[in-house]
């Protein structure tokens, strides 16, 4: 009877162990990197087969796109899930999610970099194919004083708005946290118009020699991230109407605040080296 009783004690204290959530919240099971994997895959393939003119190629793509839509939405709804409604993120989870974030914005400086190390490894020694100087011969450049300072006047303005929303969570002050990111949205999609209308007004192309492959790469990849970051905020939007952020818990908004700065930092570089410098 007694050892019966200490095999009960040790099974209940192993069914209790093993149902608690762990302090640093071991992830229930999950179908979204398995499908996940299955859209790059299918991303990758058709691809590379309607690049080839491939039959399904182009059928392939569409499919492997919207699983990717999906697995988005389905795990970044989980790990809502998780923070605001389960109170699974922790001290610790919340601090390895914001190292996560950092090393994602790091591993995208290092994009970027590439970008700037092809636009001066050719513009600081031009060959002779381009007539030994930068900007190449007989190339009507764009004016940096134009369209570019003013889309430079835009972002650094949402860069403003955006730390104004965050104080406004910070401080409890709800209208204005709303406020300043809908300012922050309007400002971002206002930047993505101008930039398209310069690209539709730009004198030059992608395929004209390493002017523009270098403008169009670098200038078309942050366009491509101030749309990503306009995502973002704009999900940020909609769970701060929700009311998923509180004064001591928002890592969600953090982490687009950190993403629309690193964007901020980029554009100025873009318009100093490239714009400004590389259009002299």
């Amino acid at each position: 009877m007694i050892f019966t009783f200490i095999n009960y004690n040790l099974v209940t204290t192993k069914l209790k162990f093993f149902s608690e959530k762990h302090y640093y919240h071991l992830v229930d099971e999950s179908p979204w990197p398995l499908v996940g994997a299955g859209s790059g895959l299918m991303l990758t393939f058709g691809g590379v087969m309607s690049m080839h003119s491939y039959t399904g190629g182009t059928f392939l793509l569409k499919c492997g796109f919207v699983l990717l839509l999906l697995t988005m939405y389905g795990w970044w709804k989980d790990i809502v899930r998780e923070g605001t409604f389960e109170g699974q993120h922790t001290k610790n989870v919340k601090q390895g999610l914001k190292i996560g974030m950092i090393l994602f914005i790091v591993s995208e400086i290092m994009f970027f970099v590439a970008f700037f190390w092809g636009f001066f490894h050719s513009s600081l020694v031009p060959t002779l194919e381009l007539g030994n100087i930068w900007p190449p011969m007989y190339y009507n450049v764009l004016n940096a004083w134009e369209i570019p300072f003013l889309n430079t006047i835009i972002l650094l303005s949402s860069g403003a708005t955006v730390t104004w929303a965050h104080y406004g969570i910070i401080n409890g002050k709800y209208q204005q946290s709303i406020l300043g990111l809908i300012l922050t949205i309007i400002l971002a999609i206002f930047f993505t118009v101008l930039q398209g209308y310069e690209y539709l007004d730009a004198p030059f192309t992608i395929s004209d020699s390493v002017y523009g492959s270098t403008f169009f790469m670098a200038t078309g990849f942050h366009g491509f991230h101030v749309f990503v970051g306009t995502c973002f905020l704009s999900v940020c939007l909609g769970r701060l109407c929700y009311h998923h952020f509180t004064t001591n818990h928002h890592l969600g908004f953090e982490a687009a605040a950190w993403y629309w700065h690193f964007v901020d930092v980029v554009w100025l570089f873009l318009f100093i080296m490239i714009y400004w410098w590389g259009g002299n």
